[in-house]
């Protein structure tokens, strides 16, 4: 008996001690990449100001889980961490992407929470300086008129996000036959840039982070960004909503929670993600980083997302890059 007694208090003893010192009292943020990126930048960045700013009363611990594009992280917390109110994940337009095309292996979009996005990497269409388009539509009418004549270059392989903003904008102006836009998927903006200001393609689709150098040397002009206002630091790029394309596509920096975490948790980081948004510490983070303000938080958020997967979903059923 007395043997049974030291066992159950030594048991005890460690439960308490492993209580005290379990992980699962902070709160994690999970950035589905390696050290470095964009997913990783959201993670670090975002949690930080919330405890600088007061919104979190701890630290909140980065964890790094690299992995099929996102799709470790993504299940990972829908199998093992659903009910977790301590957990936020990065996500940005390569998430909702990848889910739309079921890249990660049946996951659904349904089964987390979209929490918000506080900031975005602009998507823009550039040409080369001699190129005849002045504006988006000269070109898109161009493209419909003959699509054979016309290639675009662009960082993400074919069926990406920079493919498929171009052929919104095409569907915008009633253009259909999505299959005969060519498309040259390279190895990030500077190769698609590279293509364009040579002359082997019309122009380039992607991020404005990834031409900036090029636009101050004058050797490319933006026809459009994808933004629902202008730029800032580019106020004399105009959008292309503004040229009658309503289309809005951005490289968002944002965050989702398990599905299953309480209402009272996802009330708590939307409020937390809205004072970091509006924040000095993370409009200077934007400045720093090459970002646009892209302020969607909560239900607004969960829209946007689920109208993104859906027009992808049909895109890239009709581009062929996946089955009904």
């Amino acid at each position: 008996m007395k043997r049974i007694s030291k066992i159950s208090f030594a048991a005890l003893l460690a439960g308490f001690m492993f209580g005290l010192s379990s992980p699962s009292q902070a709160a994690e943020c999970i950035a589905p990449a390696n050290p470095g990126g964009g997913w990783d930048f959201t993670c670090r960045t975002i949690s930080k100001i919330m405890y600088d700013i007061g919104v979190v009363k701890e630290p909140i611990q980065v964890i790094n889980m690299a992995g099929g594009g996102g799709g470790l992280a993504y299940t990972h917390v829908v199998n093992e961490r659903n009910s977790d109110d301590e957990l936020i994940v990065a996500a940005s337009t390569a998430t909702a992407t990848r889910l739309a095309q079921n890249a990660y292996s049946g996951m659904t979009s349904d089964q987390v929470r979209f929490l918000g996005a506080i900031g975005a990497d602009p998507g823009v269409i550039v040409v080369a300086k001699n190129s005849p388009y002045k504006n988006l539509n000269e070109l898109l009418d161009a493209v419909i008129a003959d699509p054979s004549k016309h290639a675009f270059a662009g960082g993400s392989a074919a069926g990406g996000y920079d493919h498929l903003k171009v052929l919104m904008a095409l569907k915008r102006k009633g253009f259909t036959d999505i299959r005969k836009v060519k498309y040259i998927g390279v190895d990030g903006d500077a190769d698609a840039i590279t293509q364009t200001v040579g002359g082997f393609t019309s122009a380039m689709t992607g991020d404005i982070s990834g031409v900036v150098g090029f636009i101050k040397s004058g050797d490319v002009r933006v026809l459009a960004s994808f933004t629902e206002k202008r730029i800032p630091g580019f106020k004399d790029i105009p959008t292309a909503k503004e040229q009658g394309i309503d289309v809005i596509a951005v490289n968002w920096r944002g965050l989702y929670t398990p599905k299953g975490a309480s209402k009272a948790s996802y009330k708590k980081w939307t409020r937390a993600l809205r004072k970091v948004g509006a924040s000095k510490e993370w409009k200077e983070a934007m400045v720093a980083n090459g970002l646009a303000p892209f302020n969607k938080v909560g239900k607004d958020f969960q829209s946007y997302v689920d109208g993104v997967i859906a027009e992808v979903r049909v895109m890239s059923v009709e581009l062929g890059v996946m089955k009904k």
